[in-house]
């Protein structure tokens, strides 16, 4: 913050060898009216050039500023929250899967993968599982308005109907035959793993489809015809490895990976951009097991 200060506001803040005076430092954007609000709140505040940072005397400053800082934060969140209504109003988004609520919009969708990533890099947005719906605050209007297109059209493409009309249209293809192979090989469980290079068992490790757990490796060969059609990579010397899903725990536990997994690369070690997804999926699935036992 850069302000040009009258005498009187440029006294320096006593240092804790010159003047052993309680207080507390703060810092903040420079902004005129910001500054007027602060300097009537706190008039005994003075600037530092030094530290570049007003100095708030008193015992309880620290307490004092914090309940400023958090009523300017809830003061820039109506405004922005404000803004975005108007937005909405000015420019609505007309679609049966978006609701007005009191604070915000309530989004009900079809499950899909692509609307569910999209909803959460809205900033502010969360998942209501009671309801089964998103909650998005007015002040993220913008970003939902810029993503909408997406969310709606992945939310068209997984309406039942919708997705009754592709099966039919898929039954006896080619592709309709090569999806309900790729389905059963997955169920097998099992992974090609070049032989020379296994993972470590007991802990999850990421490979082309997900996290897994490798429990076993028997030493039997993978077919390469096999690998070939449903594996990414090479074919040559693979031996197969059963693997199960981890649990929360698990997921939890691990040190993510720090860098991206080399291009040719079998299995790695889970970065943490993998392992939020993983752990969400996984607490969801905890938690439908406990509802079931109750």
């Amino acid at each position: 913050m850069t302000e040009t200060k009258s005498p009187a506001d440029r006294d320096e803040a006593p240092s804790a060898d010159d003047d052993p005076k309680p207080g507390a430092d703060v810092s903040f954007p420079y902004d005129r009216m910001t500054v007027e609000q602060f300097r009537r709140r706190f008039p005994r505040a003075r600037w530092s050039d030094a530290r570049k940072a007003w100095f708030v005397p008193g015992r309880t400053a620290s307490r004092r500023i914090g309940r400023w800082l958090a009523e300017l934060e809830a003061e820039a969140d109506a405004h922005a929250d404000a803004k975005g209504r108007d937005a909405f109003a000015f420019d609505p988004i007309d679609s049966s899967y978006l609701q007005l609520g009191k604070a915000g919009f309530r989004i009900r969708t079809p499950y899909s993968k692509t609307a569910v990533d999209e909803l959460r890099e809205v900033p502010f947005s969360r998942w209501d599982g009671d309801l089964k719906i998103w909650h998005v605050p007015f002040r993220s209007y913008e970003e939902l308005r810029r993503r909408w297109p997406d969310i709606e059209a992945a939310a068209r493409r997984n309406e039942p109907e919708e997705r009754r009309r592709r099966a039919e249209e898929r039954k006896g293809t080619a592709l309709d035959l090569r999806s309900r192979l790729r389905s059963a090989e997955r169920k097998r469980r099992r992974y090609p793993l070049p032989a020379d290079d296994l993972p470590p068992f007991g802990r999850p490790v990421a490979i082309s489809y997900g996290i897994v757990v490798f429990t076993e490796i028997t030493g039997e060969l993978a077919d390469p015809a096999v690998v070939a059609d449903f594996y990414p990579g090479g074919t040559d010397d693979r031996v197969w490895g059963y693997w199960r899903v981890p649990t929360l725990g698990e997921l939890v536990r691990i040190w993510p990976g720090k860098t991206p997994p080399a291009e040719d690369a079998t299995w790695w070690l889970p970065t943490i951009e993998e392992l939020r997804p993983a752990r969400r999926a996984a607490r969801s699935r905890e938690a439908k097991s406990r509802a079931k036992t109750l």
